[in-house]
């Protein structure tokens, strides 16, 4: 089969687009890509003014493209509200959401309602901003949900729910893993939920990208990143075929084609056994539903 690229990517013209973390790394190349396509895409971004910089950068190369920039701290449910908020009411039809944004491997810190960080931004606040804009996705067809995790999801992976915010130790390799693998079993369960082939609900992964993401690494392993990453442009792609793909069916995993899934073209790849434990993702869902206040109207 041909490498999937960006020259892909049906026309998108008329379809929006809302991606979190889009002013940098892979949420920036998602948001050029569908842009370049036609699509109004939202960069829904913490830091706005980051946000305008990134829609001028999209401006300069694609003149006339569509864009807004949306204020959007996925470390706080009342911004997680309020930007859902807005959207809901600019964007009646939402056909795209891309849960893109996360922070890998910080040191421990707790978001403003008191979650561990990575769990709390990389699950905790696409669950509930997933919620939150569902009833506008419903209403168009053809419409997706796409969720970036990582092959992080396999490594030191499980959800700890006897310490779901890492109080009483923290291992911040350990917690990536948790909130990755929380990311599968969200869309798995949100596809199983909506009993539909319209909207569907996928996932992606951008292999070993060379972005922001890694700025918590220990220093003394930078001069290997180069060696071992690729581009964020080749790491959207999976996110991309994900999103665009007429062939893609609800459920499903890409993520690059190369060995171990480090870099490559995207394909269908599979995860892990635990992410398709389906009692361990109804006990997810129950308690992210009761952490976040957020009930998905399916």
């Amino acid at each position: 089969m041909a490498q999937w690229t960006t020259a892909d990517i049906p026309d998108q013209t008329g379809r929006t687009a809302v991606i979190t973390g889009a002013n940098t790394g892979l949420g920036l190349e998602t948001a050029k890509a569908l842009a370049a396509q036609g699509a109004h895409v939202v960069l829904a971004v913490r830091d706005t003014e980051k946000g305008k910089r990134a829609a001028d950068q999209i401006t300069t190369a694609h003149p006339g493209a569509a864009l807004t920039v949306q204020s959007l701290d996925l470390g706080a449910l009342r911004s997680v509200h309020a930007a859902a908020e807005a959207l809901n009411a600019q964007f009646p039809r939402i056909d795209l959401l891309i849960n893109n944004a996360g922070v890998m491997y910080p040191p421990k810190q707790t978001t403003e309602d008191g979650f561990e960080l990575q769990f709390g931004t990389n699950h905790l606040g696409h669950f509930a901003l997933t919620g939150l804009l569902l009833e506008n996705l419903l209403a168009v067809p053809g419409s997706r949900v796409v969720t970036v995790s990582s092959t992080g999801h396999r490594i030191l992976a499980s959800i700890h729910f006897d310490d779901l915010q890492w109080e009483r130790s923290y291992n911040r390799v350990a917690a990536y893993g948790q909130s990755k693998l929380a990311n599968l079993l969200f869309t798995y369960e949100l596809q199983r939920r909506l009993h539909t082939d319209d909207p569907i609900a996928v996932a992606a992964h951008p292999g070993v990208s060379g972005t922001e993401l890694m700025r918590h690494l220990p220093s003394v392993i930078d001069p290997l990143i180069p060696l071992v990453t690729q581009s964020a442009a080749m790491g959207a792609l999976p996110t991309l075929r994900a999103a665009t793909d007429l062939a893609v069916r609800g459920g499903q995993y890409y993520g690059p084609d190369g060995l171990g899934g480090i870099r490559g073209y995207p394909k269908l790849v599979g995860s892990s056994a635990q992410s398709h434990d389906e009692a361990l993702a109804r006990r997810l869902w129950k308690v992210s539903e009761e952490l976040t206040g957020v009930v998905f109207p399916l």
